[in-house]
């Protein structure tokens, strides 16, 4: 078995001087990511703490001067948080909901039941990934306007978000390549046991796939909630408009401070939502990349 090279020698790292050096560096780099990535978020949510003359001030002040939490209570009643973030759940837990139903319905039914022309079928879907996004947005918006066949509008509709949400072609191939890598005997076994595809699916594959399951998730609801051009087409009504459009707006006549608060209240479900199941994402990812 050949050793592993590595940028330092294990020679080196055994003196004192060397590990010194290698654990100041490591330390640096990570100390730097660590800033990179946090700063911002701690700018954000010490900005909306600031007076409105504060946080126009030049230079400005790492460290608010005076501690102001009426940013945050005068963004929850003046931009009508509770409503749009209701409304952000809502369309996001829907758009989750089809995904996960229809996607992997899709996905167990490519990789597993092996259709006729289900590879020209996979290879139509992932050509959609070429497709750019901005390129969709007019043959979307006339759909939904005027749905084919039954000829009604789903504008002002959370159904507007949910249904073209189902046609993920990223999330239903990350769910195929991870059923095409589940354990063959497991599935025959359950066969011979008389369960059928259906009984299969429910009860052998949907257990042994909930870190690609979790991952899909992440990535289903991110998209919903970060998500700004397809609602601002699709509703009109400001009552119904999700949080990223309800802060652009909202915004025309409000200080600085209460925008910037906004901003963060708007942020904490998804943080918080990562930071409970980050453990799930990972391994997800993991698993999905690895041979089981």
């Amino acid at each position: 078995m050949s050793a592993i090279r590595t940028l330092v020698s294990p020679a080196t790292l055994a003196r004192p001087r060397g590990k010194a050096v290698y654990w100041t560096v490591f330390a640096t780099v990570v100390l730097l990511f660590a800033l990179a990535f946090l700063f911002p978020v701690y700018w954000m949510v010490t900005g909306a703490l600031k007076s409105p003359d504060e946080i126009a001030q030049t230079p400005p002040t790492l460290v608010p001067e005076d501690w102001h939490l009426s940013g945050y209570t005068d963004a929850w009643d003046l931009m009508q948080l509770p409503q749009h973030l209701w409304n952000t759940v809502v369309q996001a837990a829907g758009a989750w909901a089809f995904q996960i139903v229809f996607c992997t319905a899709a996905a167990y039914a490519l990789s597993k039941l092996r259709p006729a022309f289900g590879n020209v079928i996979l290879g139509g879907i992932l050509a959609t990934l070429m497709v750019p996004a901005q390129a969709l947005v007019v043959p979307k918006y006339l759909t939904v306007a005027d749905l084919p066949l039954l000829h009604t509008s789903l504008l002002n509709d959370p159904l507007a978000i949910w249904l073209p949400a189902v046609a993920n072609a990223f999330n239903l191939y990350l769910l195929k390549r991870f059923f095409d890598q589940l354990p063959r005997d497991v599935l025959e076994a359950a066969e011979m046991d008389g369960a059928g595809k259906l009984r299969t699916l429910w009860s052998i594959v949907l257990p042994m796939s909930r870190p690609v399951l979790g991952v899909v998730s992440i990535f289903a609801l991110v998209a919903v909630w970060q998500d700004f051009l397809w609602p601002l087409m699709v509703f009109s009504d400001t009552d119904k408009q999700p949080i990223s459009v309800a802060l652009v707006q909202l915004s025309q006549n409000i200080q600085l401070t209460v925008l910037i608060a906004a901003m963060v209240i708007a942020s904490i479900p998804m943080v918080g939502l990562f930071l409970i199941f980050q453990r799930h994402i990972i391994a997800g990812i993991s698993a999905g990349s690895t041979k089981g």
